[in-house]
C-alpha cells in the first residue's frame, strides 16, 4: 500500500500543496479505506449492510425513472 505523497514545487504555497494533497487522497479512496478498516463487522452484519445499500440504490433508481 502506497501513501499519498505531494512534494512542494518551487515557489508553491502550502495552501495549494494542501489542496493537491486532499485531491490526491480523495482520488485514491484512502479515507474510504480507513473508515472501512476502522471497525470490524461480522460477516452477517456486513451482508445486511450490503443488502440495505442495494435496496436503497434500487429505490433511488426506481424513483429517478418514475420522474
Amino acid at each position: 500500500m502506497s501513501l499519498a505523497e505531494v512534494r512542494l514545487q518551487e515557489g508553491e504555497s502550502i495552501e495549494s500543496a494542501l489542496r493537491r494533497f486532499k485531491r490526491k487522497v480523495q482520488a485514491e479512496d484512502i479515507i474510504k479505506d480507513v473508515k472501512r478498516h476502522s471497525f470490524y463487522l461480522k460477516p452477517g452484519a456486513k451482508r445486511r449492510v450490503k443488502q440495505a445499500l442495494a435496496r436503497k440504490r434500487a429505490r433511488k433508481k426506481l424513483r429517478k425513472e418514475s420522474d
